[in-house]
């Protein structure tokens, strides 16, 4: 290769990553500048934005802001939609319509569409692409598009502590009780008592914790241990290499018991192989004594 396209190929190469490097450091100050929060409402008039609570840039659809609260400490994800009303520049008259609790996470894309009142508990954590909606479509009149009649809404509820797994949909008239598990893909409606799983479309109760008898079914591994509040980094690094030390050794012990246990016991005669007739055949052929034919 000419020694000129060599230089060509470095100088591109070099420019490329610096290129790269700019591009994503200037998204990240787009980021920085675009997230929304009580201090930085941006172009939002939100009914209210607690403490500690960051809308990621970009958001999603948002409208109806008046009547839309947010707690403190809340995570809101990027393209997150958040909408009051059927339309911006609807009057919901004095009351709030969407409620969101303190500590509540919304993954990426996930939608909460309320008309009528929607109400998220403290501390609801929420996987990606979340839909979460008071409405539905009706299709009463066989002869006009469904997308042209008027929805049916009821009012909407997930109570504080509950987890909502990645694509769970949660239908109008859904009333799920505190610490309830959703499944990802999960399409709820009706009502979840307290401390339950549910899982499937429509959505079942697959598992339920009872005071007298624990969860049922039984948990099939154990409650993880919490890392403690006071403990280092280094002194997790620390603990994973001894964990995977400890895991080396037991794997050594078990292929050495493996291996003694294919060992013949002192005094006993290695297993022959072969057919055994043929070997009995054999070993008369090699008596003592014997003589050819």
């Amino acid at each position: 290769m000419p020694k000129n396209e060599n230089l060509f190929s470095s100088w591109r190469g070099r420019w490329g990553r610096v290129t790269s490097r700019l591009v994503h450091r200037g998204w990240r100050a787009v980021q920085r500048a675009g997230a929304v929060t009580a201090e930085r409402p941006g172009p939002y008039r939100f009914g209210r934005i607690g403490v500690g609570t960051r809308l990621a840039f970009p958001q999603g659809t948002v409208f109806g802001e008046p009547w839309i609260e947010l707690g403190e400490h809340c995570v809101i994800g990027e393209q997150v939609t958040l909408t009051a009303g059927m339309m911006p520049g609807a009057d919901l008259g004095p009351d709030p319509v969407l409620r969101i609790g303190n500590g509540v996470v919304l993954g990426r894309g996930s939608h909460v569409i309320a008309s009528v009142p929607v109400e998220f508990g403290d501390d609801v954590f929420c996987g990606p692409y979340v839909y979460v909606t008071s409405d539905n479509h009706s299709y009463d009149d066989p002869d006009q598009p469904i997308g042209r009649q008027w929805p049916r809404s009821v009012p909407v509820r997930i109570g504080p502590g509950s987890w909502l797994g990645a694509g769970a949909v949660i239908l109008p008239g859904a009333r799920l009780g505190r610490n309830v598990v959703v499944a990802a893909g999960a399409v709820v409606r009706g009502e979840v008592p307290d401390h339950a799983v549910v899982a499937g479309a429509p959505a079942r109760i697959i598992r339920r914790w009872a005071p007298d008898e624990g969860w049922q079914p039984p948990l099939r591994t154990p409650a993880p241990v919490p890392i403690p509040e006071d403990m280092t980094a280094q002194q997790l690094l620390a603990l994973a290499r001894l964990e995977r030390e400890q895991e080396k050794e037991q794997g050594r012990q078990h292929q050495e018991e493996r291996e003694r246990g294919r060992e013949p016991e002192p005094g006993q005669e290695p297993e022959q192989k072969g057919e055994p007739g043929l070997e009995r055949e054999r070993g008369l052929e090699r008596e003592p004594g014997a003589g050819a034919s």
